[in-house]
């Protein structure tokens, strides 16, 4: 059976349930944007699997956020979903990672660049890709109710891939670059 199915070539998809929209509907862009984070976790992934130590926990996460964000995603796309209730635990889980993280660094007393290695630069990608799919998931959630879930763990998670970068940049020893105020 072929991928293509030429049903989109006039500019239209289908949600859950069938129903026809435009594809550049808010609901649309929000997850698409979670299917274009995943894919930005993805490139990380591969990186990570380069290298050794404490990482390979960071790239055994970094895959179970590929699960969730292909749950939040078909729950985007289906107007009539059901909330996501183990994001919530998912929720602490980040802020317990996040805080063990950020003890074994030196503190960040300064704006700093993306950038580090190339993996450290990958999750800062992944993490401005979190930050828009975030901004789509609340503009969506003005015309029609989404779970309050799915904003917490955006947002979450943003600050999850921001201290995964500055770890793995910390771990291979590459240095941060401070941001000079001009």
């Amino acid at each position: 059976m072929p991928i293509y199915t030429r049903k989109g070539d006039k500019g239209k998809t289908s949600l859950f349930g069938g129903i026809r929209i435009s594809k550049n509907n808010i609901r649309v862009e929000a997850y698409g944007t979670v299917d274009e984070l995943n894919c930005s976790i993805g490139m990380a992934i591969v990186e990570i699997s380069n290298i050794k130590n404490q990482i390979s926990k960071i790239k055994d996460e970094l895959i179970k956020i590929q699960n969730d964000l292909l749950d939040i995603g078909s729950n985007l796309a289906n107007p009539e979903s059901k909330a996501l209730p183990y994001l919530e635990k998912r929720v602490e889980e980040f802020e317990d990672q996040i805080d063990e993280m950020t003890e074994k660094m030196p503190p960040l007393r300064n704006f700093i660049l993306p950038g580090g290695g190339k993996t450290g630069a990958l999750l800062h990608f992944a993490r401005t890709v979190c930050r828009r799919g975030e901004r789509g998931i609340v503009e969506l959630d003005k015309s029609e109710k989404i779970d309050i879930q799915i904003i917490m763990y955006m947002n979450r998670l943003s600050d999850l891939l921001f201290t995964m970068a500055r770890f793995v940049n910390f771990q291979e020893k590459k240095k941060e670059v401070i941001w000079i105020k001009k």
